[in-house]
């Protein structure tokens, strides 16, 4: 089949207009963020007045750092922020659809289109978790690294539209592929909760020495590592189920289930450290910085499968690239 190069280079154009919506998502979050400290500065001042104003039998209590800030507070420039990210996912939504339709064949079949679709489902999933909770304080920490990964795309892994070698003409890649998106989507997103919980926990420790910043409006770090924690606990099954589906693919596409291949290897090896990290948590009671410690090593081996072992290490997956 014959690629169309038409809907291929829509597609780069929807893809470039959403990484613009993306941008300014990016802006009004860092300006909601900015502004987080002065919000809660202006809470605290009202709640002091009112104690003030219920005379002298009032007794206050303390807030403590990280504590949210009221749901209720007008927050525009995350509101706008939020608007355009669902933007984004749309033209970036289609932008991965027309590349499909371009070639005929799930869109992610080389380095390009499997960071163009991952970052994709890193969004609907940030989305997703906006109806659940209030995850804004979230949204610099998950459209910068999908913006950062839409750059790499472009610029450094960039592939014109083809054809898959006939090794990847099998129903197991839109099987294999697509629940590896989900997973590491939440990897991502965990990542960067584990990442603000050692900041807050940091902070916690200094008390009242902690300087104001926006750190003030977020969750505690007993919050902030519980979320994290619940995230990886629901990847963790959908990795196991992505490196089952590849060997089983593996054994239909070259006749062995298992083969020492870097890309499969690397794949076991974050599948371990995620295991050790949920069996410390479960069985030893790790919580806080060691657990942290483990979760960030785990996606530090993500980033390393997916930056070095599909670049540079020569295996049955270098076609991949």
């Amino acid at each position: 089949m014959s690629v169309n190069e038409t809907l291929a280079g829509y597609s780069n154009l929807l893809l470039y207009s959403s990484m613009a919506s993306y941008t300014g998502a990016f802006l009004g979050f860092s300006i909601d963020l900015a502004g987080s400290a002065a919000r809660v500065e202006r809470i605290s001042a009202a709640g002091s007045r009112e104690l003030v104003a219920a005379g002298p039998a009032q007794v206050s209590v303390e807030r403590p750092v990280g504590s949210d800030v009221p749901a209720s507070e007008r927050r525009q420039a995350a509101g706008i922020a939020v608007s355009l990210t669902v933007l984004a996912l749309a033209l970036h939504s289609a932008a991965v659809l027309l590349r499909g339709l371009a070639t005929g064949r799930p869109p992610w079949g080389n380095m390009f289109e499997f960071a163009s679709a991952g970052a994709a489902v890193v969004t609907l999933v940030f989305i997703a978790a906006l109806r659940w909770r209030d995850l804004r304080y979230l949204g610099t920490f998950v459209i910068g690294p999908v913006l950062l990964m839409l750059g790499l795309s472009v610029t450094v892994l960039y592939t014109e539209a083809g054809q898959l070698v006939p090794s990847l003409k099998s129903v197991w890649l839109a099987i294999h592929v697509s629940v590896a998106f989900i997973a590491s989507a939440l990897f991502t997103i965990a990542f960067s909760l584990t990442v603000l919980y050692l900041v807050q926990e940091r902070r916690e420790r200094q008390g009242e020495a902690a300087k104001r910043s926006f750190m003030n409006a977020m969750p505690t770090a007993r919050d902030l590592d519980l979320t994290s924690y619940r995230l990886h606990a629901i990847a963790f099954p959908l990795w196991t189920f992505t490196l089952v589906a590849g060997a089983i693919w593996a054994e239909n596409a070259w006749g062995r289930y298992w083969g020492w291949d870097p890309k499969e290897v690397w794949t076991f090896v974050i599948w371990v450290v995620y295991a050790g990290y949920l069996h410390a948590r479960a069985t030893r009671g790790w919580q806080g910085r060691k657990a942290a410690a483990l979760a960030i090593g785990g996606y530090a081996c993500i980033l390393f499968n997916f930056l070095v072992v599909n670049v540079y290490f020569v295996g049955f997956h270098s076609y991949a690239k």
